[in-house]
């Protein structure tokens, strides 16, 4: 029989409502034996996702102030949830259990995690499936890193044996029962861990969108649907800021070619965005598949004559960048120069020490730095292979005197990267757009 693990979103178990859509998916195709839950997200756009709410929680407890109306907000979300599916819950007994946490010794990611604690067990009551806690199967080290290995062997000993579970996403613990989380959105990592510890024949990931869309359709109007993306891809798209699925979780899942089907719980016949390390026979592999950006960058340019010619000089350039914990984007060289990308929000506070530094380690003949930027990523695995599909692009951007200030293709001509000002930041998105649709 196949297997596979529905993972669901934040809005699709924001209320009572989607929690009934939700149940109707699963029971609708037996093979749904294991389903992923995060915390409620937003009702309407004005509402506050539980995680937020948990989050303030914790900063009002941990600083000696006073949280009690924060936890009543949370308390007010399940409540109405538990009520209005009309299932025996013990909540009243989990909310004192955080209520003593938070008034003893608050942990922040014991607190944050309960979000998905909590709307897991309700949901498991409601599907009459077992409830899972990942603090026994998600494994952590001390340090907050996932154990992959042991995170495979431990889910597959507590999955494997069930008929129907449902296992809360985002966190797990470290060996002394420590809870560690994922980064937000995390919950897609605990899904995609679930199908490769039971080797799944499909990864289903529910959210509030019918798959992968080419640009953001915030910026450009009724972009086109995207059936099939490959694993780079899509962890290409995800990354530059496509917010369908987190970046890890794809890994655990390619590494077994288990493929992930992205759907949405309000339209739930719409067939999707399917990842995948090979096209089905017969199916079309456009050149580009989408156009993806983050604002927010800087750019640090290194110019010394020979550069080239002077061994080490890149590295040490990346030394100091490591010896500061300082993550960069992007890092191209030429004859005379290193230029290196790094997010404006991750730079700032180092700014000016790691200028004096740069200046005593490489005693460069010119230090600049251009901020308010953004990078604009031209993805597919056979359109960036294309000559005419780059110049298109390039053509697209200079039709509207788009200033460009780095261009980066790698050796894997996986992606097109462009830098551009910011503040033409969605201008830039609809000129390619315009171009790739035609490819």
């Amino acid at each position: 029989m196949k297997t596979t693990v529905a993972k669901f979103g934040g809005t699709s178990l924001a209320s009572a409502a989607q929690f009934r859509k939700v149940k109707a998916i699963v029971m609708g195709d037996p093979a749904r034996r294991i389903v992923v839950a995060s915390a409620p997200g937003k009702r309407f756009p004005e509402d506050v996702k539980v995680t937020d709410l948990l989050l303030k929680c914790y900063g009002e407890a941990a600083g000696g102030h006073p949280f009690e109306a924060t936890l009543e907000a949370v308390h007010r979300r399940f409540r109405e949830i538990v009520a209005e599916l009309g299932i025996d819950f013990p909540l009243e007994a989990e909310i004192a259990a955080l209520r003593d946490s938070l008034q003893r010794e608050p942990e922040r990611n014991y607190v944050l995690s309960r979000g998905e604690y909590l709307n897991s067990r309700i949901l498991a009551a409601y599907l009459g499936f077992t409830f899972v806690d990942p603090e026994w199967c998600v494994c952590f080290d001390a340090a907050g890193k996932l154990d992959a290995p042991m995170t495979k062997r431990t889910m597959s000993a507590a999955l494997r044996p069930l008929g129907n579970a449902v296992i809360a996403g985002f966190y797990g613990a470290d060996a002394t029962g420590r809870i560690h989380t994922f980064s937000r959105g995390g919950s897609d990592v605990t899904g995609s861990l679930a199908a490769a510890a039971i080797n799944a024949d499909l990864y289903e990931n529910w959210t509030d969108v019918s798959g992968l869309m080419a640009a953001d359709p915030h910026i450009v109007s009724a972009p086109k649907a995207v059936r099939y993306v490959s694993y780079r891809e899509l962890r290409t798209l995800s990354y530059m800021g496509a917010s369908v699925l987190h970046t890890d979780a794809v890994l655990p899942v390619a590494d077994l070619d288990i493929p992930i089907n992205i759907r949405n719980t309000d339209r739930p016949d719409d067939a999707g965005t399917t990842i995948v390390r090979k096209l089905p026979k017969g199916e079309t592999k456009y050149p580009i598949i989408g156009v993806a950006g983050r604002v927010g960058m800087s750019v640090i340019q290194v110019e010394k004559v020979m550069v080239s010619d002077e061994s080490g000089f890149t590295a040490i350039m990346l030394d100091i960048l490591k010896n500061r914990q300082i993550p960069f984007e992007q890092c191209l060289t030429g004859i005379d120069t290193v230029t290196v990308v790094i997010r404006s929000d991750v730079l700032a506070p180092y700014k000016e020490e790691l200028f004096a530094e740069i200046r005593g380690k490489l005693n460069p003949d010119y230090l600049g730095l251009t901020e308010h930027l953004s990078m604009i990523a031209v993805i597919g695995e056979r359109g960036t292979e294309s000559c005419d599909a780059n110049v298109r692009v390039l053509q697209a951007l200079a039709g509207v005197n788009m200033p460009i200030s780095t261009i980066n293709q790698g050796a894997g001509k996986l992606n097109l990267l462009v830098g551009v000002p910011e503040d033409r930041y969605e201008e830039a998105i609809r000129a390619i757009y315009a171009t790739i649709d035609e490819l």
